[in-house]
């Protein structure tokens, strides 16, 4: 049992913990692929509980209140449909949608308010030549996060896999707001600090209020570094789809 707090650097709506980065935490307390549930918003600057319970990763709130909690991997972890280059993700993420659109400004993943090394800085847009929202981008972790060998942790990880999931589904639905209820990931290779990356997310399936998305971090040679399923639990009716996302239907 650890007792911890989960900083404001690391947000994702101004008030609640980025939920990739919480998810992240979860997936470090167990081996192999992970599933992880929030339940509840996660409290910022609040202390907290992180221990195993029955085989399971939990974090806990005041009075215990179960935040979240992870347990091996329920779900199969997908393949990406699309390889980019380290060019063709850098072109997409100049046409990510908060170039036009604010979303979450001060988001630890994808805040654009936010300075390098502060957050991460993750924009991911249309990949050009693929199926509609299918996005990409580049990322490179800064040295902030690194460990004191050179990597990056899994909580860094999962949050730059987190909100591209998100976007996915905006680049073709339109602007709407979602959290993420499930996350189910996986790092296959370490992840070094001062490196380029590729990020590529895609849609999978929806199914009412539910919009399942694949995501994969992928070295310059695209091999598979992590890997994320997702579901977001969408909260309100779409706005209109970006200029961006129409073009791509066209």
């Amino acid at each position: 049992m650890s007792k911890i707090q989960i900083g404001r650097q690391f947000c994702g709506p101004p008030r609640s913990g980025n939920g990739g980065y919480v998810c992240g935490l979860l997936s470090g307390e167990l081996e192999g692929p992970v599933t992880a549930v929030l339940r509840a918003p996660v409290p910022l600057d609040s202390d907290l509980v992180l221990t195993r319970r029955d085989g399971a990763a939990v974090l806990l709130g005041a009075e215990d209140a179960l935040i979240g909690q992870g347990g091996p991997a329920t779900q199969a972890l997908p393949d990406p449909p699309a390889i980019p280059s380290l060019e063709a993700a850098r072109a997409a993420s100049g046409r990510h949608i908060q170039k036009e659109q604010r979303f979450h400004p001060i988001c630890f993943t994808c805040g654009p308010e936010r300075s390098e090394g502060d957050g991460l800085r993750v924009f991911p847009g249309q990949l050009e030549g693929a199926a509609p929202g299918v996005i990409a981008c580049t990322w490179t972790p800064h040295a902030n996060f690194a460990r004191a060998d050179g990597t990056v942790g899994p909580e860094v990880v999962w949050a730059a896999l987190d909100c591209p999931g998100y976007f996915a589904w905006v680049e073709t639905e339109g602007r709407h707001g979602a959290l993420l209820g499930t996350m189910t990931g996986e790092v296959l290779h370490p992840v070094v600090a001062g490196e380029e990356y590729v990020i590529v997310a895609w849609q999978i399936s929806r199914e009412g209020r539910k919009e399942v998305s694949g995501v994969a971090l992928l070295d310059h040679d695209g091999r598979p570094m992590a890997r994320a399923h997702q579901v977001w639990i969408t909260m309100a009716r779409p706005f209109a789809a970006s200029p961006g996302a129409a073009a791509a239907n066209a």
